[in-house]
């Protein structure tokens, strides 16, 4: 555990990755409740929402609204996704923190989620970072790799790609890269070293790492990532998540399963998982009828949960 990251943090993408893929469009003061109870339970980093057209993401459409809430928590860095210039020039606007843009390092994903090619969206990098600097915004750009171990539509995606795309980002302008793992493909292996690779080419500037528990992987990926050095995690309350474009794609890691797993490593987050629990229980009765994920909710936390984080944070 000594090469280990002694503090982790887990950014909840709940609020978008995890609402665009299911049919109930969650009403905005419940969005809101969520948004404030994180925060309140010790989650600092938090994906309010992405700026697309309301006709396509309807269960996105207040993105501005639950960004401009996000802004009024201390302490509270609040991202959001944007595929596109348009998107960005809102995300500007509103002042956020990070802005996300999707890229796919499988062309075929690419296409269908964006209908853009890979180095078509390296290019709109460029565009945005153009207009991000001539605004005189602080939005950081963070290029986000996506499909990074294959894809159900291309299916073997190379990892030069992957590592050439990721480079290809930061050279258009893109202040932190990511990794995503977007059908649950991966291996821990494979994160390993993947990762490892990632974090030599982009040193400080790699940002995340975002596995999907398709295949009940994602927290075993989240430990060799660990091990390559990474020590920020996309994670989603109740596990719900995933992406209407890539077939297959079910369940984003667990935000409450992955906070029990690194605070009982001795990796503190900085999150109240009693609370947290408590918010995701409401989550649960919000979303009757959609299907979610985890472990936690059911097990409940062991009787020596407490004195292990207390002897390891010794």
């Amino acid at each position: 555990m000594a090469n280990f990251p002694a503090n982790v943090t887990i950014r909840e993408v709940g609020l978008r990755d995890g609402l665009q893929s299911i049919a109930t469009i969650l009403p905005t003061e419940q969005k809101l409740e969520w948004l404030r109870r994180a925060h309140a339970a010790g989650v600092r980093e938090i994906e309010v929402g992405s700026f697309v057209p309301a006709k396509l993401l309807p269960q996105l459409a207040d993105t501005a609204e639950l960004l401009a809430c996000a802004k009024t928590l201390p302490g509270l860095f609040a991202s959001v996704l944007v595929p596109n210039l348009r998107g960005a020039k809102r995300a500007i606007d509103g002042a956020a923190d990070l802005m996300i843009v999707p890229l796919s390092a499988s062309h075929a994903h690419s296409l269908a989620n964006l209908r853009k090619t890979p180095d078509d969206v390296v290019a709109e990098v460029a565009r945005i970072r153009a207009a991000r600097d001539a605004a005189g915004s602080r939005t950081l750009i963070e290029g986000g790799v996506g499909t990074a171990f294959g894809c159900t539509l291309q299916g073997k995606v190379e990892r030069a790609e992957v590592l050439r795309l990721m480079q290809a980002s930061l050279d258009a302008g893109a202040d932190r890269v990511s990794l995503a793992d977007t059908v649950g493909f991966a291996d821990p292996r494979a994160v390993r070293e993947l990762f490892e690779q990632a974090v030599r080419i982009a040193g400080d500037r790699f940002w995340c790492g975002h596995f999907h528990d398709t295949r009940g992987m994602a927290l075993a990926n989240v430990y060799a990532a660990l091990e390559a050095g990474v020590n920020r995690f996309d994670a989603s309350l109740a596990g719900i998540g995933g992406c209407p474009h890539a077939p297959g794609a079910s369940g984003n890691a667990s935000t409450e399963d992955l906070a029990y797993m690194l605070d009982s490593m001795g990796a503190g987050t900085g999150i109240d998982l009693p609370a947290l629990l408590e918010l995701r229980s409401d989550i649960a009765r919000w979303l009757d009828g959609e299907a979610l994920h985890g472990a936690l909710w059911k097990a409940g936390l062991p009787r020596t949960f407490e004195q292990t984080r207390v002897a390891n944070a010794a």
